[in-house]
C-alpha cells in the first residue's frame, strides 16, 4: 500500500512547480521581485485585491451602507419550500470558509511576516466582502431550480456571462469539481489528525498510526461523511445549520478565556498588529512587503472571496431578492477573517513566542510548524498546567470539525456543480459516492500510511488558482449585471426581483 501511495505522489511531482509558478507569478522573475512593495504582489494577489477595491466603489461600499441590513436577512426567521433559507445558505457558505486555514493559515502568516499580517488580512478582508457581495448576486441571478432545490455557482453564471455558451459553463464545472475532489484528502488529513489529538489527549498516551484507535477514527469519518452527505442539500444543510454555529462558539469562547486571563496583554496586540504593519522587526526580515503580501494572501485564502468556491452555497438559498444573498455572503468574509481569524492572530500575537524566552520554547525551532506555534502559544498564555489538556482537546476538537464541515461541503459543492453538467440522479449520486467512497478514504489511508503526499496537495492549490483566473474575469464582465441589480434593489425598497426589469430573462426570477 505505502508503495503504491508512493507512486502516486511522485507521479504528481510534476504539479509542484506549475502550482509555484502560477500563484507566485511574476514575483518569481527577478526584475520584478527587486520592485519595493510591488514585488512582493503576484498577480493572483493583485487580482483579487484590485477586483475588491473595483466593486467597492461600483457599489458604493456595499459593505458597509448594507451590513445591517445583511444581519436583519441572517436573524429574520424564513422557511422555504423550494432551496434553503438565507441563514442556511450562510451557514452552508461558512462550513467551507471557516476551515482549518483559520488557525493554520493565519498562524503561517504572523510567523513569516509578523503581528502585521493581521493587520492586512483586515483590509483583504473588507475589500473582499465587495467582492463576495458580487459573486453572491450573480450565483442568485442565474440560478435554477431542481426539483424542490435551488442550483447555480461558477459554472451557471459563467454560462451566461460567457455568451450563453454552455461549452464554457462545462469547462468551469470539471474545473470546481477537480479542486473540490482533490482538496478532500488534505481536508480528511487535518480531521483525522484532530480526532487523534483528541484521543491522545483522553487516554494520556501516544497512539501508534497503525493502532486500532486510528482505525476506529478512520471508520467514524468515513461514515459520518457518507451519512451526510448522502442525503443531499438538505441533509447537509441539517448538519451544517447545527455544527457552524457550535464550533465558531465554542472556539470564540475559548480565545476569549485566553483573552481574558491575558488582559494586560490586550494594548501589545493592537501596537504590535499597528507598528508590525507598516515596520516589521528584523526578527520577520524587517520588510514592509512581506507582512503585507503575507495577511492578504492569507485572508483572502481563508474567506474564498473571488474564488468561485462559495457561489454554489450562494445559489440554492431562497431570496427575495438576490441583492439579499449578496449582503449574507459579504458578512461571511467578516465573520471569517475580521472575526475567527483575529481570535487567531490574537493567541499568536499574544504569546509573541519568537521574543518570549519565558515560555520555554525556542522560536527556531518551532517557528516553521503551525501548530507548533499555535499550540505552545495557547499553554504559554495559560496560567498553570491544570487546564493544558483540556484546552488542546476542545481547540483540536474544533480544528477537527473546521475540517469536517468543510469536507461535507466540499462533496456538496461538487454535487451542485456536477449538476450543470447533467441532473441526472445517477449521475449526482456517482459524484456523492466519488467523494465519500474514494477521496475521503483515500486522505485516511496515507495517515495510516505514515505518508502527507505533499505533491498530490498542491492539485488543489493548482486547481483554486485556475478558479481564480477563472471566475474573477467572469465576475468583472457581469459588473453590469451586479450595478443594475443594487440599483434595483434601492430603487424598489426591497420589492421582489424580477429580472426583465433590469435586462434578463431568466426562469427563476419571473
Amino acid at each position: 500500500m505505502e508503495h503504491i501511495f508512493k507512486v502516486i505522489n511522485d507521479f504528481f511531482e510534476f504539479i509542484v512547480p506549475i502550482s509555484d509558478f502560477l500563484w507566485d507569478f511574476p514575483t518569481n522573475i527577478e526584475f520584478y521581485s527587486n520592485i519595493p512593495i510591488l514585488g512582493k504582489f503576484s498577480f493572483a494577489l493583485i487580482l483579487l485585491v484590485g477586483t475588491g477595491i473595483f466593486f467597492s466603489v461600483k457599489t458604493k461600499f456595499v459593505q458597509i451602507t448594507k451590513f445591517k441590513t445583511g444581519l436583519k436577512i441572517l436573524i429574520k426567521k424564513k422557511t422555504s419550500d423550494i432551496g434553503v433559507s438565507p441563514l442556511a445558505s450562510f451557514l452552508l457558505s461558512s462550513a467551507t470558509r471557516v476551515g482549518p486555514g483559520n488557525i493554520m493559515g493565519v498562524t503561517g502568516a504572523i510567523s513569516v511576516g509578523g503581528p502585521g499580517a493581521v493587520f492586512w488580512m483586515w483590509v483583504s478582508a473588507f475589500f473582499g466582502m465587495a467582492t463576495a457581495f458580487a459573486e453572491s448576486v450573480l450565483a442568485q441571478v442565474f440560478k435554477e431550480q431542481d426539483g424542490d432545490n435551488y442550483i447555480g455557482g461558477l459554472p451557471f453564471y459563467g454560462k451566461k456571462i460567457l455568451g450563453n455558451k454552455r461549452a464554457a459553463g462545462i469547462l468551469l464545472s470539471v474545473c470546481f469539481i477537480l479542486y473540490a475532489l482533490f482538496t478532500l484528502p488534505g481536508q480528511t488529513f487535518h480531521l483525522f489528525t484532530a480526532l487523534g489529538s483528541v484521543a491522545e489527549v483522553i487516554g494520556g498516551v501516544k497512539y501508534e498510526r497503525t493502532s486500532s484507535v486510528y482505525y476506529i477514527i478512520a471508520a467514524v469519518i468515513f461514515f459520518s461523511v457518507l451519512f451526510t452527505t448522502i442525503g443531499g442539500i438538505r441533509r447537509v444543510t441539517k448538519v451544517t445549520d447545527v455544527l457552524v454555529p457550535i464550533m465558531a462558539v465554542i472556539y470564540m469562547l475559548i480565545v476569549l478565556f485566553i483573552i481574558c486571563i491575558n488582559l494586560k496583554l490586550i494594548p501589545y496586540f493592537f501596537t504590535e498588529v499597528i507598528r508590525g504593519a507598516f515596520s516589521p522587526r528584523a526578527i520577520f526580515g524587517g520588510a514592509f512587503g512581506v507582512a503585507l503580501a503575507q495577511g492578504i494572501k492569507r485572508g483572502l485564502m481563508s474567506n474564498e472571496a473571488g474564488q468561485g468556491t462559495i457561489t454554489m452555497a450562494a445559489a440554492v438559498a431562497d431570496n427575495e431578492h438576490p441583492c439579499e444573498q449578496g449582503f449574507v455572503q459579504s458578512i461571511g468574509v467578516f465573520l471569517d477573517t475580521i472575526v475567527i481569524c483575529t481570535l487567531t492572530g490574537f493567541v499568536v500575537v499574544l504569546a509573541h513566542l519568537w521574543s518570549n524566552g519565558a515560555s520555554g520554547v525556542e522560536w527556531e525551532a518551532i517557528k516553521n510548524s503551525k501548530l507548533d506555534v499555535y499550540l505552545n502559544s495557547i499553554q504559554y498564555l495559560i496560567p498553570g498546567q491544570s487546564l493544558d489538556a483540556v484546552i488542546k482537546c476542545i481547540v483540536s476538537l474544533c480544528y477537527g470539525l473546521f475540517a469536517f464541515t468543510t469536507l461535507i461541503g466540499l462533496i456538496l459543492f461538487t454535487e451542485i456543480s456536477g449538476s450543470f453538467i447533467s441532473t441526472n440522479k445517477h449521475f449526482i449520486f456517482f459524484l456523492r459516492l466519488l467523494g465519500a467512497v474514494l477521496f475521503v478514504p483515500f486522505g485516511e489511508l496515507t495517515v495510516l500510511s505514515g505518508l502527507e503526499l505533499g505533491n498530490l496537495w498542491y492539485i488543489s492549490d493548482f486547481i483554486n488558482i485556475m478558479i481564480v483566473y477563472a471566475n474573477v474575469p467572469v465576475i468583472l464582465l457581469g459588473t453590469g449585471i451586479v450595478t443594475k441589480t443594487l440599483d434595483h434593489y434601492i430603487r424598489k425598497k426591497k420589492k421582489k426581483f424580477i429580472s426583465k426589469e433590469i435586462g434578463i430573462d431568466t426562469e427563476v426570477w419571473k
